[in-house]
């Protein structure tokens, strides 16, 4: 090979590997080509030098390409869990968003039962009422897009339990009064009003209750150190470990209660592991709790079914005024009061009654109002311990001009039945506390067995006969039965009975809990909070508000109302 033909595969070579396009095999043969020409510059016969070629010599061939396909196959491999990590993040982020629609859902339900609770009483009940309304509360769609087609659709459903026979048992569509339940947080004062003993003497109505855990409470509640007969103090938590010491004030939470000695979570709960309110598969027996009896179920729900601490009543006329005071102090202004809102023959009774220094007990005969003036310059000296006191009663007056007093007939006689004409009346009125919300009192037409069973008073047979009686729904019930006096006018209690039980007992509160569940038609995520509104305040205001989603949805699809709605119906929301 001539040197000038050498010099120039030479340079090809150098000028294709700066361009970086000769493959691996054309630079090895100019590499051979070089030694070539090298060996004719020296006088060497190159054929002589020349290395006799093996087939093995060509593996960098191959191996160049296996290296290819393990850095292609990593590349492959990265690529591939890149890829799952963005499916896995973007599925993380559509449940997110899932969860918070689904949050947003049931949020629209706690937005809707204070928009519920604002109307009045007849508002309500055109609507269907509180109680058990699955038109308002059952699987309430939360979006509906004005084309007429649903998307995505997301409901809320409020659930409250059941009663039969004054027990729990079954579900329904509305929510549930809290005055249903005993307020724990007016329990330390009912010994100072009834005597002693009062408030453990309704504890005791529990199941599994005993004197040791009811004292234990009501010392852990009142504002006092020293321990009741059976309970406990500072003393005793403080050489606990770790030592605390007890509120000495109202609860804040019932969970409080685990604190308390001698309460177990077992008495406090029951085997309601998921809060739903019912006793489901899989779910303990309630009868394996220690030292209570569970015959009829009462402890499933455990004591948290029975208790709260916010029970409580707004003091108000059907129309929301303020109820008059029969105990106030301004004659004149009594009787203007009640000749508005009742009768002038009523106003002149009641004052007349008030300005007597004691009940009338004479044996004149009564007779009928026909007229008369007042004089409004005499104070009210007697005083009603409640608006009963009125019934049965006879009046001594004497009117302006007058010499001689006049006796007055029983204008409200005690006579059961009779009493329907004027005792809603009075009761929607009149009032003998000032106080524009009353706390505490227990709802008589809706609580359970075991609640009304602890009010001091409350007979067995009694408490048989009331709850044959009573018409859960308000929504069914006559006006006679929005106050707990229609046992009396029923003739179900006698009126010293009534007076005995009236301190203890309403016919209906003001703050509704609710169980609201946010779901979507198609399955995914569900929110599940529980509450608490006290429509006492116009705008209802937030008592309580707990997220139980970790407990699970609790109910059954069918149960919350899936498919309930359809366009048009006018019950999309």
């Amino acid at each position: 090979m001539r040197r000038g033909n050498c010099k120039l595969s030479i340079e090809n070579c150098k000028l294709k590997i700066e361009e970086e396009v000769a493959c691996a095999d054309q630079f090895a043969i100019c590499n051979l080509q070089f030694a070539i020409c090298n060996s004719s510059r020296a006088g060497i016969n190159p054929a002589a030098r020349l290395p006799r070629v093996n087939r093995a010599a060509r593996l960098p061939r191959g191996m160049v390409l296996i290296v290819v396909l393990v850095v292609i196959s990593l590349l492959s491999l990265s690529a591939l869990t890149f890829s799952q990590l963005m499916l896995a993040e973007r599925r993380a982020a559509e449940v997110s968003a899932a969860q918070a629609r689904a949050r947003a859902a049931a949020d629209s339900g706690v937005e809707m039962v204070r928009l519920f609770l604002v109307r009045d009483r007849e508002e309500q009940n055109e609507l269907g009422g509180w109680y058990d309304n699955q038109r308002q509360f059952g699987g309430r769609l939360v979006q509906y897009q004005g084309d007429g087609e649903y998307t995505d659709p997301k409901r809320f459903t409020i659930i409250a339990p059941n009663m039969d026979d004054g027990r729990y048992g079954g579900l329904r569509y509305g929510l549930e009064d809290e005055s249903t339940r005993l307020n724990l947080n007016v329990l330390a004062t009912l010994d100072e009003k009834f005597g002693a003993d009062a408030g453990r003497g309704i504890l005791m109505g529990l199941p599994g209750m005993n004197e040791e855990i009811a004292d234990s409470i009501l010392d852990w509640i009142d504002e006092d150190d020293e321990a009741r007969e059976y309970g406990a103090e500072a003393d005793y938590y403080t050489a606990n470990e770790p030592a605390y010491r007890p509120k000495n004030g109202p609860l804040e939470t019932i969970e409080e209660l685990l604190l308390v000695r001698g309460v177990t979570p077992d008495l406090l709960f029951g085997t309601d592991f998921n809060r739903n309110g019912q006793h489901d598969p899989g779910e303990p027996n309630a009868e394996d709790i220690e030292n209570v009896e569970n015959i009829e179920g009462e402890m499933d729900r455990g004591w948290s079914a029975y208790l709260t601490l916010y029970g409580m009543e707004l003091n108000v006329t059907p129309d929301g005024t303020q109820r008059i005071d029969l105990n106030q102090d301004d004659m004149e202004e009594l009787y203007n009061q009640l000749e508005e809102a009742i009768s002038t023959d009523a106003a002149t009774f009641i004052v007349a009654y008030r300005q007597q220094s004691q009940p009338y007990t004479g044996s004149r005969r009564g007779e009928s109002f026909t007229g008369g003036q007042l004089d409004f310059r005499r104070r009210g000296r007697l005083k009603l311990g409640s608006v009963i006191d009125l019934i049965g009663q006879s009046v001594s007056v004497r009117f302006r001009g007058q010499q001689e007093s006049t006796v007055l007939e029983p204008m409200f006689p005690d006579v059961p039945g009779g009493m329907n004409l004027y005792l809603p009346i009075l009761m929607d009125y009149c009032t003998i506390n000032p106080e524009p919300v009353i706390p505490g009192r227990i709802n008589i037409n809706q609580a359970p067995r075991i609640v009304l069973a602890g009010i001091p008073g409350m007979e067995e047979e009694l408490l048989d006969q009331i709850i044959a009686a009573r018409q859960t729904n308000p929504v069914d019930a006559d006006t006679n039965r929005r106050h707990e006096t229609w046992i009396l006018s029923e003739g179900i209690v006698p009126l010293d009975k009534m007076k005995e039980l009236m301190p203890f007992v309403t016919g209906g509160g003001s703050v509704y809990r609710a169980q609201v569940i946010g779901y979507f038609d198609r399955g995914g995520p569900t929110v599940r909070i529980e509450t608490v509104l006290d429509a006492t305040k116009m705008p209802p205001r937030l008592l309580f508000y707990r997220d139980l989603s970790h407990l699970g949805r609790g109910f059954a699809p069918e149960t919350l109302g899936v498919g309930l709605d359809q366009p048009g119906s006018g019950n999309g929301g």
